[in-house]
């Protein structure tokens, strides 16, 4: 999920409607110097799945082509606005112009979401890891606030790892204000654990994720058995590739195999932003 990972919007046939959305900046907030939030209106036509993707982009300047780039959603599929969550890259073909929208802006997205990280591509099981770096964190504010999450799975799992604590965005969402959405707010309280760690400063629970779970630290800080168990644990990826990568091999040791939407399996990892 870098600003490398842009492409050309398709060009207007015409006569043809456009391949994207039009859509109006309700709000925008900066987290630090490197990440920014914003929310835009949501068509009334555009239905996703909780966990999926859709390209995102500016209109061109001095009528050159947008440039696009695929990003979360971070609202569930319910959400009457949409919410993004994105990089400040100064030089990059998108992010930073996109760093700069104001309310009343207008953003372009594409009508046509997909992605794998969806409960869909996942078979049964009793606990739900949902394990991120950056803004990969964004689906899981998606997959979080849907009342399927807590009907399919006992208990729900927030992993997050940035470098610096300022770099826990949403950190007070989900160990508070989660806690009050009318729709599951009770199932939060019951069924939710977040779980932050920091690399580059001193925290709590500091180091990668990947690390904390071959060293064992990561169940013992929950109170779980050690390791991963394919008949009762589910997992879904999302930020750097090098997280992906070794997450996705160790729960392979495990035992868990990896799924998709046309064949569901245990763990689930988006493309999209590995390349």
């Amino acid at each position: 999920m870098t600003d490398a990972a842009v492409s050309p919007a398709p060009a207007k046939v015409p006569g043809k409607a456009s391949p994207f959305n039009e859509l109006e900046v309700l709000w925008v907030r900066h987290w630090t110097d490197s990440l920014f939030s914003f929310g835009v209106k949501r068509p009334e036509d555009f239905r996703f799945r909780s966990g999926e993707f859709v390209m995102i982009g500016l209109p061109g300047e001095d009528g050159a082509k947008p440039v696009l780039r695929a990003y979360s959603i971070a609202s569930p599929c319910w959400a009457e606005e949409l919410e993004f969550f994105s990089i400040k890259v100064a030089d990059g073909p998108l992010t930073s112009r996109l760093q700069k929208i104001q309310p009343g802006d207008t953003v372009l997205m594409g009508k046509k979401p997909t992605g794998t990280l969806v409960l869909d591509a996942l078979t049964g099981g009793e606990r739900l890891f949902l394990i991120g770096t950056g803004t990969g964190l964004a689906p899981w504010l998606s997959v979080a606030r849907d009342p399927d999450t807590y009907a399919r799975f006992g208990h729900v799992y927030v992993i997050h790892t940035v470098r610096s604590v300022a770099d826990l965005a949403y950190r007070d969402f989900f160990t508070r204000e989660i806690y009050d959405d009318p729709l599951i707010g009770d199932e939060a309280k019951a069924q939710l654990t977040y779980y932050p760690t920091v690399t580059r400063e001193a925290f709590a629970t500091p180091g990668r994720i990947t690390d904390r779970i071959k060293s064992g630290d990561f169940f013992r800080d929950l109170g779980l058995p050690e390791g991963f168990n394919p008949a009762r644990d589910r997992a879904m990826l999302c930020g750097s590739m090098a997280m992906i990568k070794e997450a996705g091999e160790l729960l392979e040791t495990y035992g868990l195999k990896e799924g998709s939407n046309a064949e569901p399996a245990d763990y689930v990892l988006e493309r999209a932003f590995v390349g």
